[in-house]
């Protein structure tokens, strides 16, 4: 059985994934051969290759674990292999399996065991650096480790970089709260890479105890979970989440196991109350039919398959309780986050705003996002109607409107769970938290349809601190020497909290930036000048914060399901 990609989400996939194919890295084969340096790692010993730049050495392709294959493939993932004769470690572009694969990377092997990590090293004699490991975006569906390129970055040559893959998907994130399909797979992918950074980094001149984990869009979800979780305590020491948060409604699963039966029923199985046979209809799935799903056109601001809350049976658990229930009781371990997002995170949705406008005019419950429950269909309806009038007052969704479409997109998507999560931080005693607005545009950057106002999209920040052309444009000499500053101060800002914890350290020429306190207060607004404010759309925060007390969802786990027993006469 295969689910064909209807035209219409053709379209809108291509609108939506052509931002992050801007800054991907395509150097697969930029080094000089003959060049290579051999370093002995746990599993044997790993051949990397001088990049072209001379600046760099690069070591690719290098498995940090093993995805477990057929039925077990939901499960944790298991040790990686070992060798004895050095490995070459070389781009052979291995993907994970996931949605709209042949866009992903030309000439990849999309393959199961997909679990593998790039190094790459800067040329100096430097000794004990600073690490930084960087997790893809991609809404828990798509993506790969070399996504973004990170190589200006990493000009300071005082620290070195780690990407890698992880599952995705079904594939990732299907939780049915059994022994074979506990949950979180590709979550536990994330804690596999950070155990073996641990156990190997200090082979390349890394400093095992000085590591930063970063991430944009889902990535940056995934390192703010991270933050949370028992599981990856202690093997990380700086946080920077871009545009990504744990209390956002695409980050966890409202309802895990609901949403596998009725993804269930969508493929036409039926037996969904069975739990062991509805564990065996995912197990024997082929990865066509755990691939094709349309995911990317979901009105509740979610993308079906996302991290769960575990229940607390089997082991090796990733997240046992809700993030909020962590946030709440401050039962985390509070190390320096740098923490924030694009002015105009709802842009992501503005190619969907001629599908959806009359859509949202008819029914403006279908766009809530999932992470609000009601009573009743009469409370739904009566909710809704309120937030749609805080937003567009008293006038339709429509072109004269479309900045409030935008305002409700990034509120929704990103913005006010992300400020939850910030307040929630300060209030559990956490002091070292730096939040920023980025809002930077030129000339360049489109205008919104239908109006003459600018605003920086979706991730906008990682896509400054990332090698490659302009975000907004196809061309690489259509770079602003506004936009060069701007990437030249924001990659000084990431590096600097890199390597001090800090974004603005002392003797920076840039502004003081404190960590914020009560109110959110202050952030750091990245736009055409870097300038401390008091408080982000306070009036949008305050009446979501009310929302929020009122109708918040919070995350379920699944039930336990014990194994069944097979007994042979």
């Amino acid at each position: 059985m295969y689910i064909i990609v209807n035209p219409r989400l053709a379209t809108a996939m291509r609108l939506w994934m052509s931002v992050f194919f801007l800054c991907v890295s395509s150097v697969s084969s930029e080094f000089n051969k003959g060049e290579w340096k051999e370093f002995k790692i746990k599993q044997g010993p790993v051949r990397g290759y001088r990049d072209s730049s001379g600046e760099l050495w690069i070591f690719r392709n290098i498995p940090y674990a093993t995805a477990p294959a057929d039925k077990n493939k939901f499960k944790a993932p298991l040790p990686p292999p070992t060798w004895t004769e050095p490995l070459d470690s070389v781009d052979k572009r291995i993907v994970c399996p996931q949605f709209y694969e042949e866009n992903i990377v030309k000439d990849a092997i999309i393959q199961e065991n997909c679990l593998i990590a790039n190094i790459y090293v800067p040329d100096t004699k430097k000794e004990n650096l600073s690490v930084l490991v960087y997790v893809h975006g991609g809404a828990f569906q798509v993506g790969y480790g070399d996504w973004l390129n990170l190589r200006n970055l990493m000009r300071y040559e005082d620290f070195i970089l780690v990407n890698f893959n992880y599952r995705l998907g079904i594939h990732g994130f299907l939780c049915l709260g059994t022994a074979d399909v506990p949950g979180n797979a590709g979550m536990k992918d994330q804690v596999a890479l950070l155990r073996w950074v641990q156990k190997n980094i200090q082979n390349f001149g890394g400093n095992p105890n000085d590591v930063t984990i970063s991430g944009y869009s889902a990535g940056g979800s995934s390192v703010d979970l991270l933050m949370l979780s028992k599981a990856a305590e202690g093997l990380f020491h700086k946080v920077i989440p871009e545009s990504g948060a744990s209390l956002l409604a695409f980050t966890v699963q409202s309802d895990p196991l609901s949403i596998a039966k009725n993804h269930a029923k969508a493929l036409n199985f039926t037996d969904v109350d069975n739990i062991q046979a509805l564990e065996e209809f995912y197990k024997t799935l082929s990865y066509d039919i755990l691939t094709a799903d349309e995911f990317f056109l979901n009105e509740d601001s979610t993308f079906t398959f996302s991290p769960c809350v575990e229940n607390d049976y089997w082991d090796g658990a990733f997240l046992t309780k809700s993030p909020l229930t962590i946030l709440k009781t401050g039962d985390y371990k509070k190390v320096p986050v740098l923490f924030g997002f694009a002015n105009m995170e709802g842009l992501m949705r503005i190619d969907l705003f001629d599908m959806w406008k009359d859509r949202m005019n008819e029914k403006f419950s279908d766009f809530l996002p999932a992470d609000l429950k009601f009573e009743s269909e009469e409370e739904k309806e009566k909710a809704a109607n309120e937030i749609k009038e805080f937003y567009f007052g008293d006038k339709p969704v429509d072109t004269d409107t479309i900045l409030h479409y935008v305002d409700y997109f990034s509120d929704v998507l990103f913005v006010q769970g992300a400020l939850w999560v910030a307040k929630l931080h300060v209030e559990a005693g956490h002091d070292q938290v730096y939040l920023y607005e980025y809002s930077f545009v030129d000339e360049s950057t489109p205008v919104v349809p239908f109006t003459n106002e600018r605003g920086a999209m979706h991730v906008a920040q990682s896509f400054a601190v990332a090698d490659g052309f302009n975000l907004t444009t196809n061309n690489k000499d259509v770079i602003s020497e506004e936009y060069k500053k701007m990437k030249k101060i924001i990659r000084g800002i990431w590096h600097d909290f890199i390597i001090t914890g800090k974004p603005v350290p002392k003797g920076s020429p840039l502004p003081a930036w404190p960590p914020i306190g009560a109110g959110n207060s202050p952030y750091m607004s990245l736009g055409q000048k870097l300038e401390l404010g008091n408080a982000i759309a306070p009036e949008r925060f305050n009446y979501w914060q009310t929302i929020y007390q009122e109708y918040y969802k919070e995350p379920i786990p699944p039930p336990y399901s014990p194994p069944t027993l097979h007994i042979e006469l």
